[in-house]
């Protein structure tokens, strides 16, 4: 519980850092446990805390209008579409294999919920295809004040825990696409959030 506490207050401290006008743009939380299966009422798979839910409500609070969460876990982030299903001020945006845990198909077809279900043994060409049909168009189109990252590392080739052929390439393309994103309408203000990754050295 001591941990799922310092994970879900690492992203408010990252939030408050970003936007606190000293110079900070970026931050990367390296926490466990994840969280976007946490969902408003249930804590599932290895979370309790959503982390960046809470980090999202946290930039609200702060008087933000618009952020964006963009999750590129293999996994669905059916706690942060949970939370903020319906709501205009958040845009969340999911790439995904499907099916797997936790077998949600979508989120409902609600205008600020993206998803890009990918099927098992997709690789680096599929998943930038959907980033750019499906991710790219949305994100520009809300133009965030700030953008928070699910960054989920099990859709690595070498990762035990799902069937996507993700390379650290692939990585580095949805990192500069992010910073991209916030460069045209966040100030280049980013806060990631460690989700999935379950090989030390893929993870490294």
């Amino acid at each position: 519980a001591k941990a799922a506490l310092r994970a879900a207050g690492a992203c408010v401290e990252g939030v408050d850092g970003v936007l606190s006008g000293k110079g900070m743009q970026q931050a990367f939380c390296a926490v466990r446990p994840p969280g976007h299966h946490a969902e408003r009422r249930n804590a599932m798979g290895f979370c309790l805390f959503d982390n960046v839910g809470v980090g999202a409500l946290q930039a609200l609070e702060r008087g933000l209008s618009r952020v964006a969460i963009l999750d590129f876990d293999v996994h669905y982030g059916n706690g942060t579409v949970d939370i903020f299903r319906g709501d205009s001020r958040v845009l969340v945006c999911n790439t995904y294999q499907y099916p797997l845990y936790p077998f949600w198909a979508d989120g409902g077809g609600e205008p600020n919920i993206v998803d890009a279900p990918l099927h098992p043994r997709s690789g680096g060409r599929e998943f930038r295809a959907a980033v750019d049909a499906l991710w790219g168009p949305a994100t520009e189109k809300f133009r965030p004040e700030l953008i928070l990252v699910s960054a989920g590392f099990d859709a690595h080739r070498n990762d035990p825990l799902a069937h996507h052929e993700l390379l650290e390439d692939d990585y580095k393309w949805i990192g500069a696409r992010i910073r991209g994103w916030a460069e045209g309408s966040a100030e280049g203000r980013v806060v990631s959030t460690l989700e999935g990754g379950y090989h030390l050295n893929a993870l490294g």
